[in-house]
């Protein structure tokens, strides 16, 4: 178990790390004039505020949310026939926790409690792989009590939990980035999995393009229950929410306390 946090780690910090280096070798769009003016040089600003929430949640990741998922592990249901076991196992493991992460993140446009977390996330006025880690400790903490409970229902070794983690950071880091792929590629790889392309659009500055395109890992999602917008992305359209700006860290953390 302690291998396999390690190899998280180490794997989730190198995506990052290379991601982020090559969003600026390669970026596809450039942030709006307001945006990078209020940002600072290259957005420094935001980039720190993300990465803020991201060791705020690194800290609460060993603090609790592994903790609770061990927790539910051992709890699980020993129902599990022997074929739910081995490679195909994880994989249908990965196909149901990729299911589940589609609904929780719809649950989170859709019921006004849930959305006062998220919204922390899509407040961001531009998007790169600093985006994709940037959420609220409180949305955090309520995304591992409620997965906990799909865990002890369906008899999930921690061990699909922990390889879907490291797939599911890796899938939002890399949707979240901005970096420049060749049309033709992202187009056909867009037809499988969520892509730059899918996902900016559900942070556009727009709740109607906000409310669509929840998909994390694979795209088919969207497609199969109608959530999938059909407007293509546009490297000059405005991110973030629709009526509101951008808050410092701390107004970030208290947002879901403030009256509507």
């Amino acid at each position: 178990m302690d291998q396999l946090l390690e190899y998280k780690a180490v794997i989730i910090a190198a995506w990052l790390i290379g991601l982020f280096a090559l969003e600026r070798a390669l970026p596809a769009a450039a942030p709006a004039a307001d945006v990078a003016a209020r940002e600072g040089w290259r957005g420094w600003r935001r980039i720190l505020r993300n990465l803020g929430m991201f060791l705020a949640n690194g800290g609460l990741s060993f603090a609790v949310v592994v903790p609770v998922s061990l927790w539910a592990a051992h709890a699980a249901l020993g129902w599990r026939p022997d074929w739910w076991s081995g490679p195909f196992g994880l994989l249908l493991d990965l196909l149901i926790l990729d299911l589940w992460i589609y609904f929780w993140h719809r649950a989170n446009h859709e019921i006004p409690f849930l959305w006062r977390f998220h919204e922390v996330h899509h407040l961001d006025r531009f998007l790169d792989v600093t985006s994709a880690v940037r959420f609220h400790f409180g949305e955090v903490m309520l995304s591992a009590v409620v997965r906990a409970a799909l865990i002890i229902a369906l008899g999930m070794p921690i061990e699909s939990v922990i390889v879907f983690e490291i797939v599911v950071l890796s899938a939002a880091a890399f949707h979240h980035a901005n970096i420049r792929l060749p049309r033709w590629f992202e187009a056909g790889l867009s037809r499988v999995i969520v892509t730059p392309s899918l996902h900016w659009i559900h942070h556009r500055r727009s709740r109607a393009e906000t409310d669509s395109n929840y998909g994390v890992l694979f795209s088919l999602w969207d497609r199969l229950f109608g959530t999938l917008s059909p407007t293509p992305r546009a490297l000059d359209m405005p991110i973030g929410v629709e009526g509101r700006d951008e808050r410092g860290f701390v107004s970030l953390m208290t947002r879901p306390i403030e009256k509507p």
